[in-house]
């Protein structure tokens, strides 16, 4: 890591690392969850209604960026991409998807997209883990 000689050099440069480990972080993410999505479609065939697949491509990735001294970064099911008709809405899809169900029905696969992607990054340590080692990549003493 260059010498920081100032507030704003030492501002800018954790910003700079700041984006990039949250941009690593995110990706992460976002692959865990397009891992469940593909598993949520993989795992069973309906007969009973015709797959639209809107909901394999509902996952959203948004880059990190600054705002103000806050990095932000987004992953996320887009529920405005699922509306099926007016009995149906996006937020019923991802939230059968999310307790065990496909299309409202209960069948052998039993899927927990946003749950298992939450479990497989955040709550087992991963990220944790990740920011860390791209920390100490970057120069910072991480402890």
């Amino acid at each position: 890591m260059a010498k920081i000689i100032s507030i704003s050099q030492l501002k800018s440069t954790f910003h700079s690392v700041a984006v990039g480990m949250i941009n690593q972080l995110t990706d992460e993410v976002y692959n865990c969850l397009q891992h469940y999505l593909n598993d949520y479609y993989s795992g069973w065939t309906p007969d009973m209604y015709e797959r639209t697949y809107a909901f394999l491509s509902s996952g959203v990735k948004v880059d990190a960026h600054m705002e103000g001294d806050t990095c932000v970064a987004k992953v996320y099911i887009d529920c405005n991409k699922l509306n099926y008709n007016a009995r149906i809405t996006g937020f019923d899809v991802a939230t059968w998807a999310n307790t065990g169900f496909h299309g409202g029905l209960s069948v052998s696969h039993q899927p927990h997209v946003w749950r298992d992607t939450m479990n497989d990054t955040l709550n087992n340590g991963t990220l944790i883990n990740m920011a860390v080692a791209y920390l100490k990549a970057h120069g910072f003493n991480v402890r």
